[in-house]
């Protein structure tokens, strides 16, 4: 079993959400998950504690939580020393579009030149449109974006662009990379055949 930690930013949930799956994943293949924001470690929070790390943001305006940039700069020699993985979540990279995609990748890109991470594996995810979350100017801003991104303007609802599959792809094939990278196999199925 190996003990691995998601940590990641929020702003109206969707990562966390996200990182929800992750875990649950992770804890379907017998290993011990956990999520934490990066915005509210626990008291006596130790990364040592953890065998990998799995580390994700949204982009709003174009950026991510400082939250987790001032969280991968205080913890990256520790993060250099074990097997990690950076999630992202952008309406840009809901959109096949290829200039969506190549600004969805320069947002990570961005992210990891300031943080000078390089983490073992990384992924982009459509994120989502709360628009039921959102203050009156922040929904104005949005639907403006959404219109040439997506065209989903309606503010009466919310809209969701997470592909749970891919979510769950990435979760597992990280597992396998940790056991494969840690010299561990999965555990064992404790159902009697």
């Amino acid at each position: 079993m190996v003990s691995i930690l998601v940590c990641y930013g929020t702003g109206e949930g969707q990562t966390a959400t996200v990182a929800d799956r992750i875990v649950a994943v992770l804890t379907e293949r017998g290993h011990d998950a956990t999520a934490v924001r990066a915005d509210d470690l626990p008291s006596g929070f130790d990364l040592e504690a953890f065998d990998a790390v799995l580390v994700g943001a949204s982009v709003h305006m174009g950026t991510h939580q400082q939250s987790v940039r001032t969280f991968v700069t205080e913890h990256r020699e520790q993060l250099a020393a074990r097997p990690t993985g950076f999630f992202q979540l952008s309406m840009s990279s809901a959109v096949a579009d290829g200039s969506r995609q190549s600004e969805a990748a320069g947002y990570v890109e961005t992210f990891l030149a300031d943080t000078d991470w390089h983490p073992d594996r990384i992924v982009r995810f459509g994120g989502a449109l709360r628009y039921s979350k959102y203050g009156f100017l922040k929904r104005l801003v949005m639907k403006r974006i959404a219109k040439t991104a997506t065209g989903d303007t309606d503010t009466s609802r919310d809209y969701e662009y997470t592909d749970w599959d891919e979510v769950e792809t990435f979760a597992a094939d990280f597992a396998s990379f940790v056991e494969g990278r840690l010299g561990v196999g999965p555990p064992e199925s404790t159902d009697a055949n």
